[in-house]
């Protein structure tokens, strides 16, 4: 691998986020199958195995998303390429299955990616989430066979996978990358302690690392496969969803805890949770730094709209019946810091993306819930002013009585100071006064109403 030097920055005080901060079941079966049609197409012509099972005749089972990230682009200062090496990636469930398939995506790639072979495993008990349990171990396949091209622009689905999968744990993803390929798919805040070596150990129980990243390459989502009905909820957000300034390795974002609370509530199937935040998303436009500044560095991370990715990373995804919506402060705060004036959005503007993003929902049978958007006086990363804080207050005040949304989520109430509610409460702050810490993200987490989510 080969990276810029600014390639990996720490988790903590990067200049990303919010600041440099379809009935369904039918629908979701189709879309599935015509994945899975398309996956067969894009095959290289690597020999075919018989390693893992087809489909079970008979089976009454359905796909459900347990883990999610959405991709981006990477900036032009990012260099960062793999050629003849194995990226070993983490994930944690939030629900299980009996059977699990990988998405891939090449959707930010300028030419075709080579998978020279993918695994999927359980990690090792108590070891580094570099080793896995080779007991566990799967061959991954697309259209039954090792190695796959995906072309420019596309997803990809593996074939299904028979592995128990439990819920609330990690699981392993190793992919070997074996010619020359641009990091040009991510998620640039994965909070994951990720590994990169040296030709292919996809298979190896233990490997030598020869870089550890906080990225997701190329990893865009887990399913997995239950008798049980169940359901996912996609919560679609910005840094304070993707989980900024939350420790790393501890899986502290709110959607985690989340995600917690319905286990502890309703058994392991009972609602898969897939985090689609992305550091410095906006609703109303695409990264856009002004020329010559440092924003050029890191804008691409940003991720397109949330208008422009909604059916990518919303209902696309599989058994998504449910939706979150906390979006907004990157719309109020980037224009005159890392977009340009001319992008400044008024709140009548913001409401009526999310009237869009609601309308997109409901046309494709899922719930959707307002998020009111967290207050930052004084933060650090230049969003405050009097102006944003009336249009946040504005925006806020339609989403709790507009009756647009089909419930509220109040996490502006559960986070705020009483004694000056235009900031967060001290013990909820990371320290910039805009990004909740881990306590703030559990608190955000405990104001979800999980009766909205039965």
């Amino acid at each position: 691998m080969r990276p810029h030097s600014a390639a990996f920055p720490g988790a903590r005080g990067r200049p990303v986020g919010p600041a440099p901060s379809a009935g369904p079941r039918t629908r979701r079966a189709a879309r599935l199958l015509v994945a899975a049609l398309t996956g067969a197409l894009l095959l290289s012509a690597a020999p075919a195995t018989s390693a893992e099972p087809g489909p079970r005749s008979g089976n009454s089972s359905h796909w459900t998303g347990t883990w999610a990230a959405a991709p981006t682009a990477a900036p032009a200062s990012d260099t960062t390429r793999f050629e003849n090496e194995t990226i070993r990636q983490t994930v944690r469930t939030s629900i299980g299955g009996d059977r699990v398939r990988i998405r891939l995506s090449n959707e930010f790639g300028s030419g075709p990616l080579v998978i020279g072979e993918a695994r999927v495993a359980r990690p090792a008990a108590g070891g580094p989430s570099s080793r896995i349990d080779p007991r566990s171990d799967r061959p991954l396949t697309f259209g039954g066979r090792t190695s796959v091209t995906v072309p420019a622009g596309a997803p990809l689905l593996s074939d299904p996978v028979s592995l128990e999968v439990p819920a609330g744990t990690d699981l392993v993803v190793s992919i070997h990358l074996p010619g020359p390929t641009p990091g040009s798919t991510l998620h640039s805040l994965a909070l994951q302690h990720n590994y990169v070596a040296a030709g292919n150990v996809t298979g190896r129980a233990v490997i030598e690392p020869a870089a550890t990243v906080d990225r997701w390459y190329f990893l865009t989502g887990v399913s997995v496969s239950t008798a049980r009905s169940s359901a996912a909820v996609v919560t679609f957000g910005d840094s304070i969803t993707d989980g900024a300034d939350t420790d790393v390795d501890a899986n502290h974002r709110w959607p985690d805890f989340l995600a917690g609370r319905l286990r502890a509530a309703a058994g392991p199937d009972a609602m898969g949770v897939l985090n689609q935040g992305i550091s410095g998303n906006r609703l109303l436009h695409d990264p856009n730094p002004p020329a010559g500044s440092d924003a050029e560095n890191f804008a691409a991370y940003f991720g397109q709209s949330a208008l422009r990715r909604f059916d990518r990373d919303v209902t696309s995804q599989p058994g998504a019946e449910h939706l979150v919506v906390l979006l907004g402060v990157n719309d109020l705060g980037h224009p005159g810091t890392v977009a340009p004036e001319s992008e400044r959005v008024t709140a009548a503007d913001l409401i009526e993306a999310h009237r869009q993003i609601i309308a997109r929902a409901h046309d494709r049978g899922l719930k959707a819930y307002g998020g009111t958007v967290l207050p930052f006086k004084d933060d650090t990363l230049g969003f405050y002013t009097p102006e944003n804080e009336a249009a946040r207050q504005t925006l806020n005040h339609w989403i709790r009585t507009g009756g647009a949304y089909d419930a509220v989520i109040d996490f502006d109430r559960a986070l705020r100071d009483p004694s000056d509610p235009q900031r967060l409460l001290a013990r909820y702050d990371s320290g910039d006064h805009l990004h909740p810490n881990d306590a703030g993200a559990e608190a955000m987490a405990r104001a979800v109403p999980l009766r909205l989510l039965r």
